[in-house]
This record gives structure tokens, sequence and C-alpha cells, in this order.
């Protein structure tokens, strides 16, 4: 049985259940009422009248570095979320703790005022652990809305624009791209291979090697595969010019991060100065965050992180603001399948999206991971984000210890960013 032959049937027990009330009268409501909380928490649809309730937040750690949120509610429906800082998932959860007195009690269902209610009421808004605990709430209360309606999230977006979704693959060596290939990927995203930390501006070898390597990935994908490079915003503006002339021959599918993302100015500098496409957005918050760099036509290429930037709610918005730019949307997700979820709903929903990234298709973790074929994944059918937890397979990956990476010079000993 297909799902939506699975929710018209759902939608037919419901109102036989409710006929049977009316035909019994009120003492035949004590009767039905574990049949109707069965239905409830079996189906996970109810009318768009009934009540629902927001009751507790769990979250919990999971390895190898995410917090999973569950946002629990009255009926039996609950809601998945990512609400994570990597390196900071601890302090995630206490934020989410923090918020869980105001969502209690309360329906679940309207997203965007709990939005902004959660945002605007904090005196000292935004930032990376606030704004990233609200988008793994955004997550879940989407999750709970589409499945209480039965219907995917993209749908109540506006219906989808696409019927798949394209997916990169990580890998920074030639045997990867090939066997990303095998495996069905036709996009890669690798880090720039470079030999030492990079100081206020590299040696002409440090920038042949990483031509040639980037030159080894371009002949194991061939014209056709599409490569970003991640500069990870470690470069000073300089050492970011030589490499990204150096790699212009070799066409990436994208330049992400040559600077760091707060140095507005400098990355619409090095935008002009390139017909390669800038990204940019993973360590960007909320629409205001981005207005900028669209303002400055800094990057042509917006990857907000969905547990990161604002969930759902805000990302849809980004994605608006950079259509009117014409940039495209490249959602960041180094995350779960949470995040991976939620970023598949937007990017069926928005008109002007490229490709998602990926590092966990859900092996492991989900009861259905994603499949990708031909370089793409289908756009999911089933409610609200469309995954369920295998929780027998989570359960010794519960918990973990992750921290950021320390780097430092090998020349000098001080501090370089990972």
């Amino acid at each position: 049985m297909n799902d939506r032959s699975q929710r018209t049937g759902a939608l037919s027990r419901r109102r036989a259940l409710r006929h049977a009330v009316g035909t019994l009268g009120l003492g035949a409501l004590m009767a039905t009422a574990d049949a109707r909380e069965a239905e409830r928490a079996g189906d996970a649809a109810i009318g768009a009248r009934e009540s629902l309730k927001i009751t507790r937040l769990e979250t919990f750690l999971v390895k190898p570095r995410w917090l999973f949120l569950k946002v629990h509610t009255d009926a039996g429906i609950v809601g998945l979320g990512e609400p994570i800082v990597e390196g900071r998932a601890k302090t995630c959860a206490v934020a989410v703790e923090e918020i869980a007195p105001y969502l209690v009690g309360k329906d679940p269902r309207r997203v965007v005022h709990h939005w902004q209610a959660i945002y605007r009421h904090a005196f000292y808004r935004g930032g990376p652990i606030l704004t990233s605990a609200l988008s793994g709430i955004d997550q879940a209360l989407w999750d709970i809305k589409g499945k209480a309606l039965g219907v995917p999230v993209y749908e109540l977006l506006g219906g989808p624009t696409r019927d798949r979704v394209r997916v990169y693959l990580h890998t920074s060596t030639p045997e990867g791209i090939r066997d990303g290939l095998r495996r069905g990927f036709t996009a890669f995203k690798a880090g720039p291979a470079g030999r030492r930390a990079s100081g206020r501006i590299e040696n002409k070898a440090a920038v042949d090697h990483v031509a040639e390597q980037f030159a080894a990935l371009r002949e194991a994908g061939g014209p056709e595969a599409d490569i970003g490079v991640d500069f990870h915003g470690a470069l000073s503006p300089q050492t970011a010019r030589l490499y990204i002339k150096a790699l212009e021959p070799y066409q990436p599918l994208f330049i992400e991060e040559p600077v760091q993302c707060q140095n507005v100015d400098v990355l619409a500098d090095i935008a002009q100065g390139t017909h390669l496409p800038i990204a940019t957005g993973e360590r960007i918050f909320t629409k205001w965050g981005f207005r900028e760099i669209l303002e400055k036509r800094a990057a042509s290429i917006l990857q907000p992180d969905l547990c990161h930037a604002g969930g759902i709610t805000e990302c849809r918005l980004i994605a608006g603001m950079a259509e009117a730019y014409y940039a495209t949307i490249a959602p960041h997700n180094p995350l779960g399948p949470i995040s991976l979820a939620a970023g598949i709903q937007l990017a069926a929903a928005i008109p002007n999206f490229l490709c998602q990234e990926q590092v966990s298709l859900g092996d492991g973790y989900l009861k259905r991971p994603f499949q990708v074929e031909g370089g793409y994944i289908p756009v999911p059918t089933a409610p609200g984000l469309g995954i369920e937890l295998d929780e027998d397979a989570l359960a010794d990956k519960i918990d973990h210890d992750w921290r950021n990476r320390e780097s430092y010079n090998a020349d000098d000993g001080s501090v370089v960013d990972w």
C-alpha cells in the first residue's frame, strides 16, 4: 500500500470512529478513547482542528558528534530535529532545555509564531548556540505539522519544485572520486590539499601542489563530474587569490569560503576577481546575516546550514532572498540524517536549489536510509521530514565526547584555523 492509500485509509477510520461516537452517544466516548489514542499514535495524522500540545523536549547525544532532538506531543506524534553546533553539543542541549518551558503546553503547529517568539524574546538574539537550538526545534515542529496533516513538509511550503535532489560526496583523493562514481555520485567536494598551514602568502611550491592535487581529482572524475573546493575560511586573501587562479583551468564547481565569511568586503572583492562561483554560508545565521552577502554580491552560491541558520523556516526565506539576486542554494550539512532530511525537504520546495551536502545517508540510524540514484535522492513522500529513527540500531551510538580539532602551525607552533 502506498502512502496516499495509507493516509486515505487513516482518514476513513477517523470518520468511522466519529460516526460511532455520534451514533452510540456520550457513553461510547470512554469505550473508544483507547482506540482513538492508539489510532493517533499509529498513523500520526489528526484533524486540523483537533487539539495538539507539546508535552516535552528530549535531546540525546549520538555518535559520531551529533545531537538529536525529539519533541513529544499528547497525540503521540514525535518531531525530530538536530539542534547542534559541532563541538558544542552539550551546550546546545542546555539551550534547548532552557527553551522548553516556553514550548511545553503549546500547539506545535504554529511553527513560524514559535520561531519568532524564541528568537525575539531573547534580549541577546542569535549567535551559533541559540540559533542552532532554534533550528533543531524548528525542524521538529515542521516534522510534527507534516505528520499531523499527513503530508511531507515540502507540501506545506508550496509543493515540490523537483522530483529528485542532487547530493554530493566528500572526498580528497582520486580513489575516492572513482569510488563515488561507482556508488552513483556525480558531485563531490574536496579540501585544497595543502602541504602546510597557510601563512600570509604561500610560496610557489605550495600553490603548485594544490593545483596538481586538484588536477588529479579532475582526471579521476572527468569533465562531467562536479567537484567543489572548500578552503574552510582558513586562508589569507592573498593566498586565496593565488589558489583560485591556479585552480581556474580545472573549473571547480565552486570555491567555498576562500576567506573568513565575516570578511564580506574582501569576499566580494575575490568573487569579482574570478569567473569561478564563490560559495559561503555555513557560519552565517538568519536572513539578517545573509543580507550583506547578497547585497555586496560576495557569493553566488549560498550554503545555509539548516541546523545553524534558523531551520527550515528561516532557510526558506534565505532562499527567497537569494532568488532575487539570482543566487543558488546548496545547503551545508556535515551532520546527521535528520539534518539531511530537513535539507531535502527545503530543496524539494525551492526553485533555486543547486546541490545538497551529506556525510550520512542514515545507514545505522534510520529505518529506511536514503538511497542515491544517479547522483540524486528521490523526493520522499512520507509525512513530515519523511524519516523514522531506527531505535535498535541507535542503541550502541548513544553519547559521545567529540571535540573540535586543535591545529597549530608546524613551523612556529602558533594557532591556525582548522
